[in-house]
């Protein structure tokens, strides 16, 4: 425990050092932290050895994923979105529920053992994409700009809709495994979902109130500004989580409701917030290598190493040529959507709820499989996304604009 802190500080303090080169290169900062913490958590050194059920774990996923949340749902242009909704539309409206379909049936026929719930509980997890793990696919100006605006959106939002899904997803999973009613379920439910809404809703209005009057009126300065998005966030889930309510579906809506009325200056007061969740989703990937990943490559089985590979393959890939279907898109393009479905930092927070959460039979192959999917798809994504883009840019380029 000692050593903790210096570790962890010090490992901030390498990928800051070279992060510039970082971002040139396969060579991702999420991998590098991932890698340090494989090497300094429990699989090696051992100088990081938090539970994955501790409270420290528990405390910055959730800080980081309603950071994120509030960021993503903020950044919406819905100026954009009206003109290029297709593809985002196609990815969340067909891709996303297809992704939760095959996903489920793939785990039910790789592990037998888990209910339908359980099944549903491990897609559920491994439904919403990470853009950040392919940053060099939505940064490449080359590209054209619908499959960027496509592939952003639809990691901003995708994590926001699976909130409430993985709430009944668990609660279904534990009514089956008996271990509450299931009025019990659906009144915890109702009280996630509703709270939320009411939580986000009021710490949106409000953050957005404050922007509205007092820097149009320049009663507040620069710094002050950027601090405002992240106590939006916090004053959502704050408010979600005392009533009883979701604080990830509260921050989600706050960040859209403040991103909505307050467009311009929502986007001028995102930097901190943006930066807030690099630092705190860098930490994340951290602790992801040192506490979870480095424990489930001791247990690994054929079984998760499978659905890993298939999660990131079939699982994805197959839904979102579906939900192409009759867009005119060339099959390059297809292929290029359906590949850039990086598993990341939703993925890991959601398990982190599961594990304390939950009380499912099935948990440790539910969990297993996760890890293992987001472990390969860190390494992956971040190897394959600068070449792919650049490959797919130069494509894009021989071809007339239509």
């Amino acid at each position: 425990m000692k050593w903790e802190l210096a570790t962890i500080a010090g490992a901030v303090l390498l990928v800051s050092g070279v992060s510039r080169r970082l971002t040139d290169t396969p060579f991702t900062p999420a991998m590098a932290f991932v890698l340090i913490g494989l090497l300094v958590g429990t699989l090696v050194i051992g100088d990081v050895t938090v539970g994955p059920a501790s409270s420290t774990v528990r405390t910055l996923a959730e800080a980081t994923l309603a950071v994120v949340l509030f960021a993503d749902a903020s950044r919406i242009k819905l100026r954009v979105l009206r003109r290029e909704y297709a593809v985002p539309l196609r990815l969340l409206g067909v891709g996303l529920p297809l992704t939760i379909v095959a996903g489920t049936l793939i785990a039910f026929a790789i592990f037998p053992h888990l209910n339908a719930a359980e099944a549903v509980v491990l897609a559920v997890l491994l439904a919403p994409t990470d853009a950040a793990l392919g940053q060099a696919v939505v940064t490449e100006p080359r590209l054209p700009s619908r499959i960027r605006q496509g592939l952003n959106v639809e990691s901003g939002l995708n994590d926001g809709i699976c909130v409430p899904l993985l709430l009944i997803a668990l609660a279904a999973a534990d009514v089956e495994d008996k271990m509450t009613t299931s009025h019990h379920a659906v009144t915890i439910v109702a009280e996630e979902i509703g709270y939320g809404i009411l939580g986000g809703a009021a710490a949106g209005l409000i953050a957005a109130a404050v922007v509205a009057f007092g820097h149009r009126r320049d009663l507040i300065s620069g710094p002050w500004l950027q601090v405002i998005p992240i106590a939006g966030a916090a004053l959502a889930y704050g408010i979600a989580v005392a009533l009883g309510g979701s604080g990830f579906i509260a921050a989600f809506l706050a960040g859209a409701i403040f991103g909505a009325i307050v467009p311009r200056e929502s986007e001028q007061a995102s930097r901190l917030n943006e930066e807030l969740g690099d630092i705190l989703g860098g930490l994340t990937f951290l602790i992801f290598g040192a506490v979870l990943l480095g424990t489930a490559l001791k247990h690994v089985t054929w079984q998760a190493a499978l659905y890993a590979v298939l999660s990131l393959t079939i699982v994805r890939m197959l839904p979102v040529a579906i939900a192409m279907v009759g867009s005119g898109a060339r099959r390059q393009t297809v292929g290029f959507l359906g590949w850039f479905g990086p598993r990341g930092l939703a993925s890991i927070v959601f398990a982190v709820i599961t594990i304390q959460e939950a009380h499912l039979a099935g948990s440790n192959t539910i969990l297993l499989a996760t890890y293992l999917t987001v472990g390969l798809s860190v390494a992956a994504h971040g190897l394959t996304a600068a070449p792919l883009a650049r490959r797919y840019a130069r494509w894009y380029e021989q071809h007339p604009p239509h």
